[in-house]
């Protein structure tokens, strides 16, 4: 086990050069949910991991709140590094997700949102699934624990699990494959695991439209497929840029949602109130217009 435990705590740490996984946080004025998010990760025992937070709150940077604090030093003395930064001034999510990409020096790379808890050896199954399924991404999709009663069986309805190996897709509006994005609304995937028997230890890919709050990319497939790096294209005010750095990673690797989901979603009001400019709208219509002038110039 890789996690320090209390009797150790007090000793010399040695920081290891490297490690499995990168988590990469990024926060803005949410100090007690990014308090939630890193006590989930202090109850990780493996693999490797290190911490990186990107704070871009107004005033006061979240991990300064003593509960957020107390979760640091808890983490450093299980002998995580916890790398903490402060980026300002705010250019959109997307250029904020870029930033923690380049901070990354891991073969995989968890962009985990601010306001999700993790279940002691997610992050273990998460890892050990992206090995296994060798496709370029997975991820737990966030369930709200506060609708375990409200079943929705006409959006689980499209479940498909990865029959054989994970493979290349195309996602886009319109498509069937974008009729999937209701499995992960409320606690759906948490029926759909009830449903399907899941023992301890046991998990089940399945295919996704895209996947929020939890994803664990193999680094160098999301560097190849762009990264964010779509990000000077965007107003600041957007929303969806998961959803195209995803897409772009799915159409080379292929993707697959994990079951059970470990991450539970706080809940909290969301902090994107803007919605208006959805990245994908921005980014495929310039994609398509690049390709058809680039077409048009070898005719």
């Amino acid at each position: 086990m890789s996690r320090r435990s209390s009797e150790q705590w007090a000793r010399r740490v040695e920081v290891p050069d490297s490690v499995a996984v990168d988590v990469l946080i990024p926060t803005c004025n949410r100090p007690a949910e990014l308090a939630v998010t890193l006590a989930g990760l202090a109850g990780q025992a493996d693999p490797t991991f290190r911490v990186v937070v990107s704070d871009q709150s107004t005033d006061t940077p979240g991990w300064e709140h003593p509960a957020a604090a107390a979760m640091v030093r808890v983490l450093e003395a299980q002998g995580r590094q916890v790398t903490l930064l402060r980026h300002l001034p705010r250019r959109g999510l997307a250029e904020h997700r870029q930033f923690l990409l380049d901070q990354s020096t891991a073969e995989q790379s968890l962009f985990l949102d601010d306001d999700i808890w993790l279940e002691p050896g997610a992050l273990e199954r998460l890892s050990r699934s992206l090995d296994e399924l060798d496709c370029g991404f997975v991820g737990m999709a966030p369930q709200g624990l506060s609708y375990l009663d409200d079943r929705r069986p006409e959006q689980t309805a499209g479940f498909e699990a990865w029959d054989g190996p994970v493979t290349a897709e195309r996602i886009r509006p319109g498509a069937p494959e974008f009729d999937r994005w209701p499995l992960h609304n409320a606690a759906n995937l948490s029926h759909l695991s009830a449903d399907l028997s899941l023992q301890p230890g046991e998990w089940l890919p399945y295919r996704v439209a895209w996947l929020g709050g939890c994803v664990l990319y193999r680094r160098e497939a999301l560097n190849t497929a762009g990264g964010f790096a779509f990000w000077t294209s965007l107003p600041v005010d957007h929303a969806g840029e998961d959803v195209v750095a995803q897409w772009e990673v799915m159409e080379r690797y292929g993707a697959a949602g994990i079951l059970p989901s470990g991450a539970v979603h706080l809940e909290s009001p969301t902090t994107v109130t803007d919605r208006q400019v959805e990245a994908y709208d921005v980014v495929l219509t310039a994609n398509a217009q690049a390709y058809a002038g680039n077409a048009g110039e070898s005719d």
